[in-house]
């Protein structure tokens, strides 16, 4: 087998289809196939489930593309050996994230990165929205993107952490903990902007309970959703961690009955190879970051 084969097979497996993934590597669909049919053959096992256009993974095929992916991984690892370079040679790797993120779990990586490879430079560029982040990796204006699961199919996925969704609210605001989702329904609340993609969010999360609150305040900058709990305008939703940075001892923060919880997931383009992208994935799996597929 060759590399060209594995890069192939891990292709077709995050776009679903042989067309997607031969425009993707710019090739001829005719010669993918070929590939993968001669891959196949040599390992005496089917790979893929075709079903129409759309095709999937034999379980026998979930594996090789698991074991592919740690391949192409280690001779690109071994590609970088011998390399040397220096700030000013070194491109600034730039992680896509939302607002929200961006002073939480990004906020985190960022620092221990910086202070692991102070010659990679590192910036963070913010968007309202997780489409806006997948699209900017798409794109290739950031290599690296953060927001909340779960992944695309074209692109590869990682999952960093699962956080707790919890509600924020004035000390004096008089909620149990937990605080059962019924109490919601007719709650004044702080929330994102009508028409925004986070609200859309929130207003499906909101179907999903049965609840209705008020929305007291409507704003898509976070600053205004501090001022509005603050303020006493409302209650808020965000994670735990970031709400109980935020707001430290200024406002209560419950949890929910049942409780909420999000996971964060990282993202690159399978045909990522800036060193420093790789050496920010790095950091984040020995921090417990794990595919999805890894189980």
């Amino acid at each position: 087998m060759t590399l060209q084969q594995l890069r192939y097979l891990v292709a077709v497996a995050n776009f679903g289809t042989m067309t997607a993934a031969a425009e993707a590597l710019y090739v001829a669909q005719s010669a993918l196939s070929r590939a993968l049919k001669a891959l196949e053959h040599e390992l005496g096992a089917e790979l893929f489930v075709r079903e129409g256009r759309t095709v999937g993974l034999t379980a026998e095929g979930s594996r090789v593309v698991r074991l592919a992916r740690t391949v192409l991984d280690t001779v690109t690892a071994i590609e970088d050996i011998g390399r040397v370079a220096g700030p000013e040679s070194e491109p600034t790797l730039t992680v896509a994230t939302t607002s929200t993120l961006a002073i939480g779990h990004v906020a985190r990586l960022v620092s221990a990165f910086a202070a692991e490879h102070p010659e990679a430079p590192i910036e963070v560029t913010r968007y309202d929205g997780r489409e806006g982040v997948l699209g900017a990796v798409r794109a290739g204006t950031a290599a690296i993107g953060v927001a909340d699961a779960p992944g695309p199919g074209d692109l590869r996925t990682y999952r960093l952490a699962e956080a707790e969704v919890v509600l924020v609210s004035l000390p004096g605001t008089r909620l149990p903990d937990p605080v059962p989702w019924r109490l919601l329904d007719g709650l004044p609340m702080v929330l994102p902007g009508r028409g925004s993609e986070r609200r859309s969010q929130f207003e499906a999360m909101f179907a999903e309970m049965g609840v209705r609150p008020i929305a007291a305040c409507e704003h898509n900058d976070r600053v205004n959703w501090v001022a509005g709990v603050l303020n006493g305008e409302g209650s808020l939703l965000w994670y735990r961690d970031v709400a109980e940075d935020v707001f430290g001892d200024s406002a209560a923060v419950r949890s929910l009955d049942p409780p909420l919880r999000r996971g964060i997931m990282l993202v690159c383009r399978e045909d990522a190879r800036e060193r420093s992208a790789r050496l920010f994935i790095d950091l984040a799996r020995r921090g417990g970051v794990s595919e999805p597929d890894a189980d």
